[in-house]
């Protein structure tokens, strides 16, 4: 295991899979608040897994999130129609959209069950860009994006020993087909590094490793794409439970 390591940012780690959620629900509520009475709005990217679901479903019930002035949007997306089991889509509506009564018109689903997943990038891209605004380097700026981190090291649907991770000249793309894995829609490394905020979340032992990997002084970002995550140049929050933390 690695031992020199250094963690960007603010570590929470707490007893369990339920004080993540808990933890993280209030978090993002507050960050929320913050960005609309900043801005007027918020905006807020969202990833799929069973962690962020029991999040979500959390953040549903946090008093005073002003959701009417909260635009809503994903990191990443499966190749399935909204309504599988598979999409990230489908869980966050259960968990999250329809909990809080979220406009749909504030509701920005990634249409990765398109059949033409490269037109829907672009489409994608040009959402986000008309909607989250540019920020710095002409990159979009969200308030809060949630992120996971994998037990092989990926983030988002960016995974170790492919390209993606490094392309610079978009904010979203297609990822094609592998063994054992379908095509689906991503961000990429230039829109994570934007985020005011970013919240990653973990749990349970598995992810002991992939997070020492993310947090070592060095190490390959193709092989570990959740490194990206240590360039982020807003607020890093890393909410875990004590097993994934190996503690």
């Amino acid at each position: 295991m690695t031992t020199t390591k250094v963690v960007p940012g603010m570590l929470i780690a707490v007893p369990s899979a339920e004080d993540v959620a808990r933890e993280a629900a209030t978090r993002l509520a507050k960050t929320l608040r913050e960005a609309v009475k900043a801005r007027g709005k918020a905006t807020i990217a969202l990833s799929g897994g069973d962690t962020p679901r029991q999040t979500y479903t959390r953040l549903a019930e946090e008093p005073d999130v002003p959701w009417a002035s909260v635009e809503v949007y994903f990191v990443d997306e499966r190749a399935v129609p909204p309504t599988d089991d598979r999409s990230n889509y489908r869980w966050a509506k259960e968990c999250l959209l329809d909990r809080a009564k979220i406009p749909a018109a504030h509701v920005h689903r990634m249409r990765a069950d398109e059949r033409d997943l490269e037109a829907a990038a672009r489409d994608y891209e040009h959402e986000i860009q008309a909607g989250v605004g540019v920020g710095q380097g002409g990159v979009p700026s969200f308030d809060v994006m949630v992120l996971g981190v994998g037990d092989d090291g990926h983030t988002a649907s960016l995974f170790p020993g492919m390209p993606t991770v490094e392309i610079t000249d978009r904010i979203v793309v297609a990822v094609g087909k592998t063994e054992g894995r379908e095509e689906r829609l991503t961000v990429t490394a230039p829109i994570i590094e934007q985020a005011r905020g970013v919240f990653v979340l973990a749990v349970g032992a598995k992810k002991t490793n992939a997070l020492e990997r993310v947090w070592a002084v060095s190490g390959s970002l193709r092989d570990t794409p959740a490194r990206v995550i240590r360039s982020a140049r807003g607020a890093i929050h890393w909410i875990i439970d004590k097993a994934a933390g190996g503690m």
